[in-house]
């Protein structure tokens, strides 16, 4: 028998994207494969589009948009699955995507795993050659980004490598890795609501011991409509999350050793970010107060997520570049 997985797939609006979506898990080589849907109070008809597309798929419509971690946390709570596909629904995937993944997370530390992301093209996710993302890596800014994002594919070799941490728009997790990394009885910490939960958990799975491994050979495509290019167009409270959560990433998760190595490159990002907040992104200037009024609940955890971890500094610190 073949290890069991759990799709877990979260929607917001995104009807006209789940035709493809859903013709891609439908292809899958490997076959022991159940789907858990979660919708944020969809606007348009992404609820009854799953209830046709899916009809043996578990489906739970939220009254109100709980924000991408809560309901990442719902679906996992909800799935059964030895391993985990947190599945974006503007992503599609190759027939041999889960199959691929699978046979390279023998080593039982490897955590999580992507494959090859590739962007995809409008509502029927049509192919391109653009890199979406090979996982995620980590600047001494204290920024992270997808690995090869905007490039061109290129030839590329074969053989899988160990990366910082993957992407949440298609990520296999160990189910054992999810439960071990939970704090607060979370495992995607929902006070980020959108935008860097995967870089938060990865963060932590790092610290907690866990490995993360890109797959070359396993191929999806996905429509990525948030790029720091096209900030100034997307709407304020996408912003907020994503200055609200740069911030609480690393003050949950930056040990005292690596804060001062980066500090140089951090303080210099961060005052170009607090003069944004005050001038061209004021709509966003409230993620100070956000993270001013949390700070308890954002000390209680950075209190245990140090205490529980079994890596140093030293050790994390080569995957800041």
């Amino acid at each position: 028998m073949g290890r069991s997985v759990s799709i877990v797939l979260i929607t917001f609006n995104s009807a006209r994207y789940l035709p493809a979506c859903f013709e891609g898990i439908s292809r899958q080589t490997h076959r022991e494969v159940d789907v858990v849907a979660i919708d944020n109070a969809s606007l348009d008809a992404s609820a009854e589009a799953v209830r046709r597309l899916a009809p043996d798929a578990r489906l739970i419509a939220n009254g109100t948009n709980r924000g991408f971690a809560a309901a990442a946390n719902q679906g996992i709570r909800e799935s059964r699955g030895e391993l985990v596909l947190l599945l974006n629904p503007d992503v599609s995937l190759q027939p041999a995507y889960l199959e691929r993944l699978i046979d390279a997370m023998a080593e039982p530390k490897i955590g999580a795993a992507t494959g090859k992301l590739l962007r995809g093209a409008g509502e029927s996710i049509a192919p391109t050659t653009t890199v979406d993302s090979k996982g995620i890596r980590m600047t001494r800014s204290g920024r992270h980004f997808d690995i090869d994002n905007g490039h061109e594919d290129a030839a590329d070799s074969d053989s899988t490598r160990e990366v910082f941490g993957v992407s949440g728009a298609a990520a296999l997790y160990r189910r054992a890795f999810l439960q071990d990394v939970a704090v607060g009885g979370e495992i995607f910490d929902e006070s980020f609501f959108a935008y860097r939960e995967d870089a938060d958990l990865a963060w932590r799975g790092r610290l907690f011991g866990w490995k993360a491994i890109y797959v070359p050979r396993a191929i999806a495509y996905h429509v990525r409509r948030v790029t720091p290019e096209a900030r100034r167009s997307l709407p304020p409270e996408i912003n907020f999350h994503s200055v609200k959560n740069r911030f609480l990433l690393r003050l949950k998760n930056e040990g005292g050793l690596l804060a001062l190595w980066n500090a140089p490159f951090e303080l210099a990002r961060d005052l170009i970010v607090l003069g944004a907040t005050m001038t061209v992104e004021r709509s966003s200037f409230g993620a100070w107060k956000w993270l001013w009024q949390h700070r308890r609940e954002i000390l209680t955890k950075r209190e245990e997520i140090q205490r529980r971890r079994v890596v140093g500094d030293r050790e994390i610190a080569k995957w800041f570049t």
